[in-house]
This record gives C-alpha cells, sequence and structure tokens, in this order.
C-alpha cells in the first residue's frame, strides 16, 4: 500500500511553463532616470521650490522688461514733484528729484539681476576650471593652484572689493556704463573664483578614482575625454547648488559697493544707489530706503532658498 502523503505528491501535476508575459507593474515600464531626474522629480513636490522659482521669474521678468511693470521713467523727473507722498501716478512717491520711486524700483532689477548672473557664471567657468585641472593633474599643479586660491582667500571680500573699484573706478575716472558694470563683475568673480575652485576639487578628487573612470583610462581614454564625459557630469551637483545661492549673494554685494559708492554709480538705477540716496531722508520719506531694500531682500531671499530645494534634492541623504 502506498503512502497517502507520497500519493498526493505524485498525483499533483507539475507547474508548466507558460508563454503569457508577466504583466508589469505600475512602474514596470518607466525608465530609470539619473542624479538630475530624480532632483527633478523630488523638487516638484516641494512648495518652497515653486515659491522661489516663482519669484525668481517674475524677478528676471522686471529684469528683461521693465516697461511691462513701470511705464514711467526711472532717470528724469521733475523738481515739482521733490519728496511727494504715494499717489495713483507714482506708487512709491518720488524721490529728492522728482523721479518715481515704483519705476527706479523695478528697472533696478536689471542692473543687480545681470550683475549677479555674470558674476556667478564667470566665477563657476574660472573657479571650475582652475578646480579640475587642479584635482585631476594633482601634484605640482595641484600645490601651485592650491597655494594661490589660500592668497585669495585672505583677502577680506568687500575690503578687497573697494580695493579694485577705488583703483580703477575712482571718482576722477569717466568710464561708461558698461564698463562700471565690466570692473564690478571682474572685482566679484576674482574675489570668489577659489570657493568654487574648492568645491570642484573636493568633487574631482573623490569621483576621478572611481571604477567607470577606471575603466575609461584602461581603455585607452584620453584626459580630455574623461573629463569632459565622466569627470564634469558627475561632478555639476555641488555647482548648481552653490551657484544658485551666489546669485543672491552676488545682488546682497552689488548693492553693498553701490551703497559705500564704489561699485555701480548713477545714472546706473539699482537697488544699492537707491538705498544710498534715499539714506538722508529716510525720516522724511522712508519709502525711498524701505521699497528698494524690500526688493533687495526679496530678491535674495529666493536665490537662497531655490539654492536649499536644490540642495536637498541633489543630496539623496536629505530626501
Amino acid at each position: 500500500m502506498s503512502d497517502p502523503s507520497t500519493a498526493s505528491i505524485v498525483s499533483t501535476p507539475a507547474a508548466q511553463p507558460t508563454d503569457t508575459p508577466a504583466t508589469p507593474g505600475p512602474q514596470g515600464n518607466e525608465k530609470p532616470r539619473g542624479l538630475l531626474g530624480d532632483a527633478w522629480r523630488d523638487l516638484r513636490r516641494k512648495p518652497l521650490f515653486w515659491i522661489s522659482a516663482t519669484i525668481i521669474v517674475i524677478f528676471l521678468l522686471m529684469a528683461a522688461f521693465p516697461s511691462l511693470f513701470a511705464p514711467g521713467d526711472p532717470v528724469n523727473g521733475a523738481l515739482s514733484r521733490s519728496l511727494n507722498k504715494a499717489s495713483g501716478d507714482a506708487w512709491f512717491g518720488y524721490d529728492l528729484q522728482g523721479r518715481d520711486v515704483y519705476a527706479r524700483v523695478i528697472y533696478g532689477a536689471r542692473a543687480s539681476i545681470v550683475v549677479a548672473v555674470l558674476s556667478v557664471v564667470g566665477t563657476l567657468l574660472v573657479g571650475g576650471f582652475m578646480g579640475i585641472i587642479s584635482g585631476y593633474l594633482g601634484g605640482w599643479v595641484d600645490t601651485i593652484l592650491s597655494r594661490v586660491a589660500d592668497v585669495f582667500f585672505g583677502v577680506p571680500f568687500v575690503l578687497g572689493a573697494i580695493v579694485i573699484l577705488t583703483t580703477f573706478n575712482g571718482s576722477g575716472s569717466s568710464n561708461s556704463k558698461a564698463e562700471i558694470m565690466g570692473l564690478v563683475i571682474i572685482s566679484l568673480i576674482v574675489l570668489s573664483w577659489p570657493v568654487v575652485m574648492r568645491l570642484m576639487r573636493s568633487s574631482v578628487l573623490s569621483t576621478k578614482e572611481a571604477d567607470y573612470i577606471v575603466a575609461a583610462r584602461a581603455l585607452g581614454a584620453g584626459s580630455g575625454r574623461i573629463i569632459l564625459k565622466h569627470l564634469l557630469p558627475n561632478c555639476l551637483a555641488p555647482l548648481l547648488v552653490y551657484g544658485t545661492i551666489m546669485v543672491g549673494s552676488f545682488i546682497g554685494a552689488e548693492a553693498t559697493l553701490s551703497f559705500l559708492g564704489v561699485g555701480l554709480k548713477s545714472p546706473v538705477v539699482s537697488w544699492g544707489i537707491m538705498i544710498s540716496e534715499g539714506k538722508d531722508f529716510i525720516r522724511v520719506a522712508p519709502g525711498l530706503v524701505f521699497f528698494p531694500a524690500a526688493f533687495l531682500v526679496a530678491a535674495v531671499l529666493s536665490f537662497v532658498m531655490l539654492g536649499e530645494a536644490v540642495r536637498e534634492a541633489l543630496d539623496p541623504k536629505l530626501r
């Protein structure tokens, strides 16, 4: 007599292979995402990102098309309207020379944002190039570039900018608007590139010994191809975060230098110049300082908040 348990095992039909493909899950058809794809997916869920990005877009539109926001004249005024209060024609009132404060605040976004964006681009290019060369080549090249960066680190930012701008843009100089803006941009780049250089250098040092870099080098890839195809794309995340925050910092730096009288100068319209011109009338007309300062703070905070949101999205440990 056969064992019932054995009979039941024998009588159970074996599982037969089937040709029917498995039904994919809800994510079965999704393509794998890279670092930027994951970061964008995480950013879309953050209210902080949308709030800061919306404010930045508004400021960029103000800088590109100021006449859409303020049809008034920001440069010419009438002394008969000197220090007049806010009205339907001038929402923020008039300054000492009878100029529309609202129009000047709107047009002031252009100079501040242009100087900040161009300075950031230049700083990222110069510092990024120095950092990737220093980190990849190493040796005496790394030593020399690191010591040069240490020299610039030792110069106080505001003091160094004052020295550079007063030397090439003194009170007796007759530089044009473009030349003055160029000097401010160059001074910001000269004093800020070592930070970017160190960020890029540390990223390259932690990446250049990765397996895919070693494999590319073993397959005969040259240094240029390794840097452009492998190192650079994988070292950009820290620069994106720092560059976004640095735009806000440079907007504040330009306003500080213009307030001190060594940055942009009239007839250029910027928030720093407006604050400098209105500080003597803060008791009589506080709006001359309050309104450009409010726009300045909003612009700086929006870029800082965007940089913080990008940092959290690009860092997997903070998600």
